[in-house]
């Protein structure tokens, strides 16, 4: 072989880093990014604070449901044509929604963008393990997770300055640029497929796509119809139903979509189960803060997304840190620890109200990013260590399923309290019937709903309005505060190992410490 094809051959696996880490980082980024674009693109096109979160809860939903379907389609079909389709799908619908002015066509656009996001990400993370082996591919899984992190931390910050450049179409092209660059990169990736792959498990699929959806359809209708109107009652028995068939139909498969059985082991649930935590307590704030700066505080969206690098901008260092410090701490620590830090960051946000300086965010913003910054970093590879390395795809693949089904769940879920409670405060203006105008506030169009009473209450009820809404958000922090308090304990003691365990568990930790060499491949 000559000189110049062994430095080709040698090169792919870091191309495939490469590729792998900037499609995987664009993808989260699609979601936090877009909530700075609502206010704007709501405004916009006159559209209701239910059509405009599901510009939002599309994407993610579909993300999250068809994940399993697209892994399996990988490992039949071939993980870099699925990878190679997954982009081509996601530029085509996303550089769509930039150009129409239909919300409800670019909902439509969005979970089809999602459905491209899933086939990337389950197609990128096969690609990842194929190509480094041992401690360099807990490595590379390290780089995977400190992308996704980076993805969800920025994508507030740049999309602001984006809309307040360009305006909110300028988001959906820029993502669908990175995408497209991305797929200059496809010659370097490797195909391959599951030899023992037995098809789609079609019931799997169906039964969980359909649980996720009825559940998240019942959260974000729950506010509008009421949660026991019948509708919302049997959606959420649908949901419950639907779960218990797939669980059921996955107990029965030899080769299951979704390895249950993984969740039986301590340190591994652990792990998966830190991503839905975070959800609540991070990713949540990502999505809503951005329309409560513009709204209520009345910034502007470049000046919203530059106070949210307070917010993000540890997520950019710390997963460096954070590898460094598990040579020290156990991970254990490390995880409880994060969890703590953004339970704590939650209560302190309470400080936020119509009048709160950037001086004043400053300090329970950048607690949280700590926090979620020392997480990011050891997640993905953890999930992936946790296990025997012949599971390696099967445990990536459950991971990405619970964090991004966490974080539809948790966005949809939030969105409604938030509507609720608003609802609820605005019964207290004397002023008349503003039940409606709830999904206005909470989209940050206050004046747009004070437009809707007389010319003589309009400021009066501007300034209730926004004091309605900064008290349902002070209401909805504590709840997220108290939600990773109380994980914090739990995580620490599953992930807690066996005194016969500690020793081989620190060989371990030494071994991840190996950088990837881009002759470590399989």
């Amino acid at each position: 072989m000559s000189t110049a094809s062994t430095g080709a051959a040698r090169s792919r696996p870091l191309l495939t880093l490469i590729a792998v880490c900037v499609s995987c980082g664009l993808l989260p980024a699609s979601l936090t990014g877009t909530s700075v674009a609502l206010p704007d693109l709501g405004s916009d096109l006159d559209a209701s604070l239910v059509t405009v979160q599901w510009v939002v809860n599309a994407y993610n939903l579909t993300f999250a449901s068809v994940m399993l379907v697209a892994g399996s389609l990988a490992d039949l079909l071939g993980r870099r044509r699925m990878f190679t389709a997954g982009l081509v799908v996601f530029v085509l619908c996303t550089a769509g929604s930039a150009l129409v002015s239909e919300v409800v066509v670019i909902d439509v656009l969005r979970g089809a963008a999602g459905v491209g996001a899933a086939m990337v990400l389950t197609a990128a993370t096969a690609l990842l393990a194929q190509s480094y082996d041992g401690a360099a591919r807990a490595r590379a899984f390290g780089f995977l997770g400190s992308s996704f992190g980076l993805g969800l931390a920025l994508g507030p910050s740049l999309s602001g300055f984006l809309v307040g450049a360009w305006g909110w179409r300028s988001v959906f092209l820029a993502h669908a640029a990175v995408a497209a660059a991305v797929l200059l990169l496809r010659p370097a990736l490797k195909e391959s497929r599951d030899p023992k792959a037995a098809g789609v498990d079609y019931g799997g699929a169906t039964t969980f796509s359909g649980a996720l959806f009825a559940f998240t359809l019942a959260l974000v209708e729950g506010p509008q119809l009421g949660w026991t109107h019948p509708v919302v009652l049997a959606l959420a028995v649908l949901s419950v139903a639907l779960m218990a068939a797939f669980v059921r139909i996955e107990k029965r498969r030899a080769r299951p979509m979704l390895e249950l059985s993984l969740l039986r082991e301590p340190k591994f649930a652990a792990v998966s189960l830190m991503p839905v935590l975070l959800a609540f307590g991070f990713v949540c704030l990502l999505v809503f803060l951005p329309s409560f700066f513009i709204g209520v505080n009345g910034m502007s969206s470049s000046r919203a997304g530059l106070t949210m690098l307070l917010l993000s901008g540890p997520v950019l260092a710390l997963p460096v840190v954070s590898g460094v410090l598990t040579r020290r701490v156990s991970t254990s620590v490390l995880l409880g620890v994060s969890l703590l830090l953004v339970a704590g960051g939650a209560a302190w946000l309470t400080v936020l109200d119509q009048d709160a300086t950037t001086a004043v965010l400053a300090g329970p913003l950048l607690v949280i990013g700590t926090g979620v910054g020392i997480s990011f970093g050891l997640l993905d590879g953890a999930a992936v260590g946790s296990v025997d390395a012949s599971r390696a795809g099967m445990a990536a693949g459950l991971f990405n399923t619970m964090r991004l089904t966490g974080e539809a769940v948790a966005i949809a879920g939030m969105g409604s309290v938030l509507v609720s409670l608003t609802q609820s405060n605005l019964r207290g203006w004397s002023g008349g019937d503003v039940d409606g105008l709830a999904n206005q506030v909470v989209q940050g169009e206050i004046g747009a709903a004070a437009k809707e009473l007389p010319a003589a209450q309009q400021a009066d009820f501007t300034a209730f309005a926004a004091g309605a809404y900064t008290d349902a958000l002070h209401t909805v922090l504590w709840l997220l505060a108290a939600v990773c308090a109380l994980g914090a304990p739990l995580i620490m003691r599953m992930l807690r190992p066996a005194p016969a365990a500690e020793a081989p568990a620190a060989a371990d930790r030494d071994d991840t410490r190996e950088p990837i060499t881009m002759g470590e491949t399989s």
